[in-house]
C-alpha cells in the first residue's frame, strides 16, 4: 500500500506524463539500442520537377527541338556520361559524382501516370494506386512498423503520408526547441522524487528520464550551435537540423524534408536554375557536414518529384505537368553514376516519354538493400530491385 506522501509524489508524476513527449523517450533508447544503424533522408521537390532540365540527354538532338527556349547548352552542364549532363547550377553536386556518391537516375515513375499533383504525391507516398488507401499508411511508415522505427519531418507542413504506420511513430519539427519538455521543472521534480515500485509509475518514471536525457542534449546543441558552413536558404537550414539531430544521436531511421516551388508553368528558366542550385548547395554542405563529424558512412539521402514535366516547352516559357521524373540518391553507400536508361524523346505515350524505371523498385533498393528492412509490404508486392548500393 502506498503511504500518502508516496501517493502524492505517484499522483505529481503522472500528472506531468503527458508532457513527456513519448518519440522523444523512445528515440533516446533507440541510440542506446543501435548507435550505428543506417538512416534514410528524403528529401520531396514539390510541385514537378522538370526532369528533362535536370537529367539532360543533350547530345540526342530532339532534346534542342523540343526546348528551343529552354535547352540548356552542353558545355554548361555538369558531366555525367559523353551524352547526359546535369542542370549547370546542380554543379555543387559535382565533386558527389565524381566521388561515385551521387546516383543519377532518369525515367522514374509508373504505370498510368497520373498527371495531379495531389494524386501522383500520393501514390509515390504510399506506393499504392487505390485512392482508398491514399489516407491511410505510407511507404516509410510500413516499412518502420516491424520495428516501431521514428521518423522526423524536418519542416513545418502537414506530416507526409509517407511516414504513417501502424506502429513506427512519426512527429514534425521546425528547430531544436520544438522538442523540449513542457514545464521542464515540475517534470524533473516529480520523477526525481519518486518513491514507488508500482510499475505504471515506474514505467511513466524512465519514459520521462530518457526525455530528460535527449532534450538536454538537443538543448546543448541549441545553445552552442555549430561551426558547419551552409548557404542561406530553407532547404539548408532544414538539412542542417538534420545533421545536428544526428549528431546528439537521436534515434531516428528518417528524415524528411521538402523543397517547394516546381510547378513552373511560366517563366521557368530562372525559377527552375534557382530551384536547382538551392537543392545542390544545400544537399553539398550537409555531407561536407557530415564528413567531418564522421557520419556520411550512415546516411543516404533519396531526392525525388511527383511527376516530371512536359517535353514540350509552352508558350509561357515553361512546361505543364508530364510523367516520369527524376531522382538522385546520395552518399558514401552509394553506387554512383547513371543507373537505369534515359526515356526515349520519340517514342511516346500521349505526348510524353514512358518510364523506365518504376519507383517502387528504388524504394525496394532504398528499404531491403540499405535499411535492412523489408520492402513487399512497404511497396505494395515484390519489384526487382535496382542495384544502388
Amino acid at each position: 500500500m502506498l503511504s500518502r506522501r508516496a501517493f502524492l509524489q505517484s499522483s505529481s508524476l503522472i500528472a506531468i506524463a503527458p508532457t513527456v513527449p513519448m518519440f522523444l523517450a523512445r528515440c533516446a533508447r533507440a541510440t542506446e539500442i543501435g548507435k550505428d544503424q543506417r538512416v534514410l533522408v528524403v528529401v520531396q521537390l514539390s510541385g514537378g520537377n522538370d526532369a528533362l532540365n535536370t537529367i539532360v540527354p543533350h547530345a540526342d538532338p530532339t532534346y534542342a527541338k523540343l526546348r528551343q527556349r529552354l535547352k540548356l547548352n552542353a558545355k554548361d552542364l555538369v558531366r555525367v556520361t559523353d551524352a547526359i549532363g546535369l542542370h549547370p547550377q546542380l554543379r555543387s553536386l559535382d565533386k558527389l559524382l565524381q566521388d561515385g556518391r551521387l546516383a543519377v537516375i532518369p525515367g522514374v515513375g509508373y504505370p498510368n501516370p497520373n498527371r495531379s499533383h495531389f494524386r501522383s504525391m500520393a501514390i509515390w507516398h504510399t506506393a499504392r494506386f487505390d485512392p482508398e488507401e491514399h489516407s491511410g499508411y505510407g511507404w516509410i511508415g510500413r516499412a518502420l512498423d516491424p520495428e516501431a522505427g521514428h521518423s522526423l519531418l524536418i519542416g513545418s507542413e502537414t506530416l507526409p503520408v509517407a511516414l504513417r504506420g501502424r506502429r513506427s511513430s512519426a512527429v514534425g519539427l521546425n528547430r531544436v526547441d520544438d522538442l523540449g519538455l513542457a514545464d521542464a521543472a515540475t517534470a524533473r521534480l516529480a520523477t526525481n522524487s519518486i518513491e514507488s515500485k508500482d510499475e505504471l509509475i515506474e514505467f511513466i518514471r524512465r519514459q520521462a528520464l530518457d526525455a530528460y536525457a535527449a532534450s538536454d542534449t538537443l538543448a546543448a546543441l541549441s545553445r552552442h550551435g555549430d561551426d558547419a558552413s551552409y548557404p542561406t536558404t530553407s532547404l539548408a537550414d532544414h538539412l542542417r537540423l538534420t545533421a545536428r539531430l544526428l549528431k546528439a544521436g537521436l534515434g531516428a531511421r528518417v528524415f524528411y524534408t521538402s523543397l517547394g516551388g516546381f510547378d513552373t508553368h511560366a517563366s521557368q528558366e530562372f525559377t527552375h536554375a534557382r530551384l536547382m542550385s538551392e537543392f545542390a548547395g544545400a544537399v553539398a554542405a550537409f555531407f561536407a557536414d557530415l564528413t567531418a563529424a564522421k557520419l556520411a558512412d550512415r546516411v543516404i539521402l533519396l531526392a525525388f518529384s511527383e511527376f516530371g514535366r512536359t517535353i514540350k516547352e509552352n508558350g509561357s516559357g515553361g512546361t505543364d505537368h508530364g510523367t516520369a521524373g527524376a531522382v538522385f540518391l546520395a552518399g558514401p553507400g552509394v553506387k554512383g553514376g547513371l543507373h537505369g536508361t534515359q526515356p526515349s524523346l520519340t517514342e511516346l505515350v500521349e505526348g510524353e516519354p514512358s518510364m523506365t524505371i518504376d519507383f517502387r523498385q528504388v524504394y525496394s533498393a532504398v528499404l531491403t538493400d540499405w535499411m535492412k528492412l523489408t520492402a513487399n509490404d512497404a511497396v505494395g508486392g515484390g519489384f526487382g530491385k535496382m542495384s544502388l548500393f
